[in-house]
């Protein structure tokens, strides 16, 4: 029954609110000392993405640990600097992917990237294991990329390689459709207009790479994600509506299948979460997923004034990845 029931993040003083815990860390916290190898990788359907690579050397390590960003995120975003940084310094290498659209230039097919493809972080895991042939792989993601990493762990874990070992998470919505509605709540707009307004200019992008395919009728009239995902996200990806969309691609109805040892932390004051998004239940009847809910930590927050820089979110991550008995 993996249920962890005590949390030992503790926010700073001047962070006492799940809004100044999410916003604070995405707009003003600096990671300088993490440097990028971009590689361009030719996906099978005709497309790219770029993934940004943190080797400690240039000699072949043991261990790898794979970062996935959040919606509208890319490699560059602090969140995911201060988690590859924390995985360097534990003696890993970090590669941190680039979903489709995300890595400043647009992708070339109609299609882009949505909160349940996992067959994109499938493709980067065995390319990574061709390139340098890892003995093991680790997981990481935060909100989106936590969803897509949970959905690909459970979906069918009879195809997840062999040495990928161990998962942690954060900050994700694993009811999508529910999380969808309580964004659009009065208190979390300013965070829906930020993530619409980045949504609706890649569309414009998109209609100017593709204009014979791409329909920007009403595109600024659409004032929330059942609307965007509907007109957009879900023809866009082979779903008939937003709904069968959120059905398909919400981690949580997958978390039974997941086989190897994954922690999933999400703050109770997250914004963007509402109570569905807390899988106790199904944490209780696994062997393998650890269910985390500290009373803080914002939506991909979990700052702390530590004197080296970390995160509660990397800190724990790495203590989970290394255990010798997760927890």
């Amino acid at each position: 029954m993996p249920l962890v029931t005590e949390s030992r993040y503790q926010p700073p003083f001047y962070l006492f609110n799940g809004h100044l815990q999410t916003i604070v860390p995405s707009l003003w916290r600096e990671v300088p000392d993490v440097r990028y190898q971009r590689e361009r990788v030719e996906t099978n359907d005709g497309d790219f993405l770029d993934l940004d690579w943190s080797r400690l050397t240039d000699q072949i390590a043991d261990t790898l640990c794979i970062v996935s960003h959040g919606l509208e995120g890319d490699a560059g975003r602090p969140y995911v600097r201060g988690m590859v940084r924390a995985l360097n310094r534990a003696g890993f290498d970090a590669l941190a992917w680039n979903y489709r659209s995300c890595s400043g230039e647009m992708n070339r097919l109609l299609r882009s990237y949505h909160l349940g493809d996992t067959n994109d972080l499938d493709f980067v895991v065995r390319h990574a294991l061709s390139k340098l042939r890892y003995r093991r792989v680790f997981l990481t993601g935060f909100s989106a990329g936590g969803n897509v990493t949970l959905k690909y762990l459970g979906e069918q874990p009879e195809r997840v390689p062999r040495e990928v070992e161990r998962a942690a998470v954060f900050s994700v919505p694993t009811d999508l459709k529910a999380s969808s509605y309580h964004i659009a709540r009065f208190e979390n707009r300013v965070y829906l207009k930020r993530f619409l307004k980045t949504l609706r200019e890649k569309m414009r992008q998109k209609a100017a790479l593709l204009p014979d395919q791409v329909d920007l009728t009403d595109l600024d009239l659409l004032q929330d994600f059942p609307q965007f995902d509907d007109r957009f996200t879900a023809p866009m990806h082979g779903f008939k509506s937003a709904e069968e969309y959120y059905e398909h691609a919400s981690s949580g109805r997958y978390l039974s299948g997941i086989r190897i040892p994954t922690l999933l932390v999400n703050a109770q004051n997250d914004p963007f979460l509402p109570p569905t998004c807390f899988p106790r239940d199904a944490a209780a009847h696994s062997e393998f997923v650890f269910l985390e809910t500290p009373s803080d930590g914002g939506h991909v927050g979990f700052g702390e004034g530590t004197p080296d820089g970390e995160y509660y979110s990397e800190r724990r991550a790495v203590e989970f990845l290394t255990a010798e008995v997760p927890g």
